[in-house]
This record gives C-alpha cells, sequence and structure tokens, in this order.
C-alpha cells in the first residue's frame, strides 16, 4: 500500500446544481476521484461550495449526495483527515457533517504549517478590501437572527427557495469558464500582496470560489493557488510536502488554468 504523504485539496464542485443529471455525472467524477486519492491522502481539504445548496436543520438535512458522503466518510473512517471548509453556498453547514461523515468544520480561513510549509487555507471568499456588496450579502447569510427565521421555515419550502436562489444565481452568469481580470482587480491575489506587503509571509494560499484554476507566484517564492471548480475544469491541487501541483482530473473538458509571476 503506497505511503500517505500527499494533502489534495478541491473546491466549488457544486453538487445539486442544475440540471440534476449533470450533477450526477460530477458527482461520480468527484467520488471517483476521491476513491483514487485514498491510497495516498494523508489529508483532504474541500474548500468549499461542496454543495451548491446546503442547510441543515435540527433534525433534517437535504436529500441526495449519498455516494460523496459515503466516500467521505470512508475516508475518515481510514484515518484520514478531512477538512470541509465552508463556502458561500454551503455556509448553513452545522454539526450534522461533522457528526456523520467526521469531517472537521472551517467556517472561516485558516493558517496551517503542512511539512514545514505555512499555508493559508479557506474558499476565498470575502478576502481582502472591497467587495462590499459581497460581504453585505454574505452578513445577512450569517446573522443568527435571520437564521433563526429561516430555520422556522418548512423545509420542503426553505430548500426550494434555497435551490431556485443558487440555480439563478449560478445560470445569471453562464455556466462558461470564468475570465481572469487582472492581478489589480481579482479580490484574492489583491489579498495576498497586501498580506505579503504587511510582512505576514505564507508559502501557499489555497482558495477557491472564483471557478478559475490560478497558479500566481508573487515575488521569488509564495504562491496562490485557486482551485477552479468542478462544472468546467475539474481541477484540484495536490502536495506532496515539496512540489505544489494544480492538476485536473482525468482532463474533463480542460481548460489550460493561469500560471503567472507578479511582483511586490
Amino acid at each position: 500500500m503506497p505511503e500517505k504523504t500527499k494533502y489534495y485539496f478541491a473546491s466549488d464542485v457544486h453538487l445539486g446544481l442544475y440540471p440534476p443529471e449533470r450533477s450526477r455525472e460530477r458527482e461520480k467524477l468527484f467520488v471517483e476521484w476521491l476513491n483514487e486519492i485514498k491510497t495516498d491522502a494523508k489529508e483532504v481539504f474541500l474548500c468549499g461550495d461542496i454543495f451548491d445548496f446546503w442547510h441543515e436543520w435540527k433534525r433534517v438535512v437535504p436529500r441526495g449526495f449519498t455516494r460523496t458522503l459515503g466516500t467521505i466518510s470512508s475516508l475518515t473512517d481510514a484515518g484520514i483527515n478531512v477538512h470541509f471548509f465552508t463556502g458561500n453556498h454551503d455556509i448553513w453547514t452545522y454539526d450534522y457533517l461533522p457528526k456523520e461523515t467526521g469531517v472537521i468544520l472551517h467556517k472561516e480561513h485558516i493558517s496551517r504549517e503542512i511539512e514545514g510549509k505555512k499555508f493559508f487555507i479557506g474558499h476565498g471568499d470575502g478576502v481582502g478590501k472591497g467587495d462590499t456588496g459581497y460581504k453585505l450579502l454574505k452578513g445577512i447569510f450569517t446573522n443568527p437572527i435571520l437564521q433563526w427565521m429561516f430555520k422556522r421555515l418548512h423545509p420542503n419550502f426553505s430548500m426550494g427557495f434555497g435551490l431556485s436562489w443558487s440555480k439563478n444565481s449560478r445560470y445569471s452568469k453562464g455556466i462558461i469558464p470564468e475570465e481572469f481580470l487582472g492581478v489589480d482587480k481579482e479580490y484574492q491575489p489583491k489579498f495576498v500582496k497586501e498580506t505579503l506587503q504587511n510582512n505576514e509571509y505564507f508559502d501557499f494560499f489555497v482558495f477557491g470560489h472564483r471557478h478559475l484554476p490560478m497558479d500566481i507566484t508573487f515575488g521569488e517564492k509564495p504562491r496562490m493557488i485557486n482551485l477552479g471548480d468542478w462544472i468546467n475544469n475539474f481541477t484540484y491541487a495536490v502536495f506532496d510536502g515539496e512540489k505544489m501541483e494544480l492538476k485536473a482530473f482525468k482532463n474533463q473538458n480542460y481548460h489550460d488554468f493561469l500560471k503567472i509571476s507578479v511582483d511586490i
């Protein structure tokens, strides 16, 4: 059996995104990937928006996704730490997934040392300055009073509303590959530059959210990896203790990811 020495990162699978047959295809590929990495994974980081809409009540959870939940459980049962970061589509994750599947839940970005390298990891939404409209919306979604009121609604209605909102949010942009706006306009690279200029050093910044696979080097060493998505790119990252790589699973509809160097 291969030695478990690798760290895997993926995000933005958006399971449940309309239409359902496409979602099922993505889920099967995602599960195949999870089973494949199980042989040598030391830890797995799922960096947000694994589900297109997820909400937990005290005694009710969304139907479906049994293949994914079962496979994640098999990884944690095998002693592999699986970190689950909430994104803007699955922000309403509470205690069900940690208790049922054994994932380690993160609702904020985290800093971690991995094999001597310093990582900043999270969904990548709302980082840095600006993007006030999104931050206001996230503040509404995370408001305890509004969350309590939403939980009072019947799940049939609230899940229908949530799925419809999520679908319209994604389809309003079109299911097409995202375009890079430039280092000075993209919030994530701007955040990385600000962090490094403030003498907060990280070897790797790992984000999701943007749906655009990116590998950006700042100066001589620090790198920002955006994990892309599993709608158009089917991309993930793997760190073996020395080398960090951005890859596409089976090259499914793969678009060349952005790889550039910028000054700080």
